[in-house]
């Protein structure tokens, strides 16, 4: 029997996503394929049905987690990777310093304590790992503009699975608790701006973090 989470989580991809549907996916698509690179391990920690995934799964060895066994089904059958069902809030499973990338696209927002996820990302990977991402842009001036104005339409705060909402520098300290290079931009349709200015003018933010502190450093 499904868990409760599965099933918000079941229901929220069928009803306010659907099969293969990807947010942005050119864009988030090359920056993960980029900052992954080919011949890893890699593990996507809430991969959905692996719409996203396959960007960066040709030359890798990709294992997709997700607390939606559905669509861990459809993620296995569509790009034949390797498949988990992870509570991501629970015990993984999985052995130390075993996978060369983490990826978590549009996933630390949908947890309740996205720094001990963070530091259970930093527990798997190998020391010259890296941590890819993106999560909302929370902040950003145009949203803020609509909380003002008491609009939820069109921010994160529309999604009611979207439990933690990031500033920028909130978002960059969490990630340095666990890494000591720590990489984050901006992205969205203003272009260089959502680039140069992400708090102000992003739609989301890419993130890249290097460099696992040791264990007796990490939270």
């Amino acid at each position: 029997m499904a868990s409760s989470l599965e099933q918000i989580y079941g229901s929220h991809h069928a009803q306010r996503r659907g099969a293969g549907f990807v947010l942005l996916g050119d864009v988030r698509g090359a920056f993960l394929r980029e900052a992954v690179g080919t011949g890893k391990r890699v593990l996507d920690i809430g991969c959905r049905d692996g719409a996203l995934t396959a960007s960066f799964a040709e030359g890798n060895t990709v294992v997709g987690t997700d607390i939606d066994s559905e669509a861990l089904a459809r993620a296995h059958a569509t790009l034949g990777i390797e498949t988990k069902q992870i509570d991501l809030n629970g015990e993984w499973g999985i052995a130390p310093h075993s996978f060369d990338a983490v990826v978590a696209a549009e996933i630390l927002e949908h947890l309740y304590y996205p720094s001990v996820v963070i530091a259970k990302v930093a527990h798997v990977l190998t020391p010259e790992g890296v941590f890819a991402g993106t999560v909302p842009s929370a902040f950003s001036l145009v949203n803020r503009l609509r909380y003002l104005f008491k609009i939820k339409k069109g921010t994160p705060l529309e999604d009611p699975t979207h439990i933690n909402h990031f500033t920028v520098r909130e978002f960059r300290s969490l990630l340095e608790q666990e890494f000591t290079d720590v990489r984050v931009a901006g992205f969205g349709r203003l272009g260089w701006l959502a680039r140069t200015f992400p708090q102000t003018f992003a739609f989301g933010l890419f993130f890249a973090a290097r460099g696992v502190k040791p264990a007796e450093h990490s939270s």
